[in-house]
């Protein structure tokens, strides 16, 4: 379980765990017939994040908790690019920014000052409270302050994924059986995995342990009972988590496809959720597009905006990966959570039923991950709010989870075996 402790603020993540729980018994088949078994795990220097990647002259090296702070107008994206080279910042000042004062600050930079003024308090007070828990576990170390966070290549080339998923656009469907929808992958197939098509179907694992397959001439674990689908959007009608937002950061780096907001909408999400389905969206910090999502994209698909939540990004000795007052970079990045409601005839016999009220301003505290846009998984955190029987879904996903289905043109990006290392072996006793 990724949740380490929790209390009234939120959580304590731990996502190096929570990857590595679905990977301790793997089974690869080379050959018809011949079984092997390894147990893997993520490459922990991927969550080696020991101090902040920008120090602010405010602050010493002491703890986040410990910390002053001010108010500052929020320009950037929040997201966290994996860039470990730290620098000083200055701390801000409304008089000397572009030697601007607050009245001649646009709209946006209005609206960013606003909400960081709104949850700045609620951040630092709750993340205090928790990163003490987290030394108390064992699972942050406050001694770590100051050492060089460690650096490591991306496993696998960024683009090859979508390239592909654009490609198959272009090729007409094939197959024997036009009814058939998914592809299983079981723990007794003894089968090569190399001639599944990626691309038509949904691809499955219904076993209780993961699969080392061959796709495409490359290596990927597929985590158990867990299902994917390989395209993009113009190839199924999905729900949203992680959209792919515009902004400056992704468009300088080229890392992947944005979608523009009015793309985003035309998603059919009344189509695919259940009554009461919950649905929560990634929102980078840029108020643009929070303020799109709650007052243009829920309203559009009959959402009720139930809760915002903050993922606080910290070391592994408990600091804010950005310092809290920067006007550039912020620690935390948004979720917007809502409930569909099914449009439907009201009749006087029928009352309205009311749902509970759901937890508003909680805090998802976790060591994020160096590669860009590897979110920590939701699935513990969300457990106490959804039906055990739900199905889940996640869109525009870059890996794989057990008892999810995930879809997306990148959905296979972190489950690459590069980003892995095989620490066990042993062959099967009865192949």
């Amino acid at each position: 379980m990724s949740v380490i402790c929790k209390d009234t603020r939120g959580w304590l993540l731990d996502q190096l765990s929570h990857l590595n729980k679905a990977f301790q018994r793997c089974v690869s088949v080379k050959s018809p017939g011949q079984r092997q078994h390894m147990k893997c795990v993520f490459k922990r220097e991927y969550f080696n994040i020991f101090k902040p990647h920008i120090i602010s002259k405010l602050c010493s090296n002491t703890n986040v908790t410990a910390r002053s702070y001010s108010n500052a107008v929020q320009e950037g994206e929040g997201n966290n690019d994996g860039n470990f080279e730290t620098i000083r910042e200055e701390p801000f000042s409304l008089k000397k920014k572009r030697k601007r004062k607050l009245k001649e600050l646009n709209k946006g930079e209005v609206d960013a000052y606003e909400y960081h003024a709104k949850v700045s308090k609620i951040v630092l007070e709750g993340t205090k409270l928790l990163v003490e828990k987290g030394f108390a576990h064992g699972i942050l170390d406050p001694s770590e302050t100051g050492r060089e966070s460690e650096r490591l290549a991306s496993g696998v080339d960024d683009n090859r994924l979508a390239d592909l998923c654009e490609m198959a656009k272009q090729l007409p469907l094939v197959g024997d059986n036009e009814d058939k929808t998914v592809q299983i992958i079981s723990e007794d197939d003894m089968t090569s995995t190399e001639d599944l098509d990626l691309f038509s179907y949904v691809t499955e694992n219904i076993s209780d342990c993961a699969r080392l397959v061959t796709l495409m001439g490359q290596e990927y674990l597929i985590p158990p009972r867990s299902s994917f689908l390989l395209a993009d959007i113009s190839c199924i009608q999905p729900l949203v988590k992680y959209p792919p937002w515009e902004n400056k950061s992704v468009k300088r780096s080229n890392r992947y496809n944005s979608l523009p907001s009015c793309q985003i909408k035309q998603i059919p999400i009344p189509s695919l959720a259940a009554p009461d389905c919950l649905v929560v969206t990634w929102v980078t910090n840029r108020q643009k597009h929070l303020q799109f999502v709650k007052e243009e994209l829920y309203p559009y698909w009959s959402i009720e905006v139930l809760a915002e939540w903050q993922w606080v990004k910290i070391t592994k000795s408990g600091e804010f990966v950005f310092p809290l007052e920067s006007p550039h970079k912020k620690p935390y990045e948004i979720l917007v959570l809502g409930r569909y409601k099914k449009i439907k005839d009201k009749s006087p016999s029928t009352p309205e039923v009311k749902t509970n009220t759901f937890p508003d301003c909680k805090l998802i505290i976790s060591v994020p991950s160096t590669l860009h846009s590897q979110k920590p998984s939701l699935a513990d955190v969300l457990k106490e709010f959804v039906d055990p029987e739900a199905k889940c879904l996640e869109l525009f996903a870059r890996n794989l989870q057990p008892g999810w289905t995930s879809w997306g043109n990148e959905v296979l990006k972190f489950q690459h075996l590069s980003y892995f290392n095989i620490e066990e072996t042993w062959q099967d006793p009865l192949a």
